[in-house]
């Protein structure tokens, strides 16, 4: 019926004539103060470097610092979360770690999400902080991330010290910073004390 009919005019369109703007264009922010220029670029220049006197963690030593989709999954025993990964945008992710004088090893972790259909960092940020404080003793608030948290342990893990494990002791944190999210895992031979882990989640966050 319709292919027989003749074509329907359409309404005319009606919109106030705009004014064109005056002026020159703001100009655009110079690299060292626009974030997405360096979020963009290599993620692995934003983890924290290696303290001096410090050795490369065993697993670090032939990692070229990449964590991809699979890989970070892995990490993680619900077998869900690389599904979860995928409906999450995850774009990438870089990693670090090290061991210091034998009292307990460090893992940095940057994970960045494209955030096209929705806000990712937050939700993992607060999933693992759920999990994170179900697990641990003691938690601090960290300054200037609006909901960045840390965790720690003032005992072992019985699973860690039952097996022998040197670094028994655990602490963690999670922060974001735009669409990057920032894990820290420490493991340690004693407690970790809020100022060890708070003085790297201070410094990671400062370089994001």
């Amino acid at each position: 019926m319709q292919a027989g009919r003749e074509p329907t005019k359409l309404p005319p369109l009606s919109q106030a004539a705009l004014a064109r703007a005056k002026g020159e264009a703001p100009k655009p922010l110079p690299a060292d103060q626009d974030r997405q220029v360096r979020t963009d670029g290599d993620l692995r220049e934003l983890l924290l470097k290696k303290p001096r006197g410090a050795e490369t963690a065993d697993w670090a030593e032939d990692s070229d610092g990449w964590m991809d989709v699979v890989a970070y999954a892995e990490s993680y025993s619900d077998i869900q979360v690389f599904e979860h990964l995928l409906d999450s945008e995850f774009r990438r992710a870089a990693v670090t770690g090290w061991e210091v004088d034998g009292d307990y090893s460090v893992e940095i972790r940057l994970i960045q999400y494209r955030q096209e259909e929705n806000l990712a960092a937050a939700a993992a940020v607060d999933g693992s902080q759920y999990f994170a404080d179900e697990e641990n003793t003691d938690d601090w608030s960290i300054p200037g991330t609006g909901d960045g948290r840390a965790f720690a342990n003032d005992r072992p893990l019985p699973e860690l010290a039952d097996s022998g494990f040197p670094f028994p002791y655990t602490a963690e944190a999670h922060a974001r910073r735009g669409d990057i999210v920032m894990e820290i895992w420490m493991s340690g031979a004693k407690r970790i004390s809020k100022k060890t882990i708070m003085d790297l989640v201070e410094r990671q966050m400062e370089r994001l």
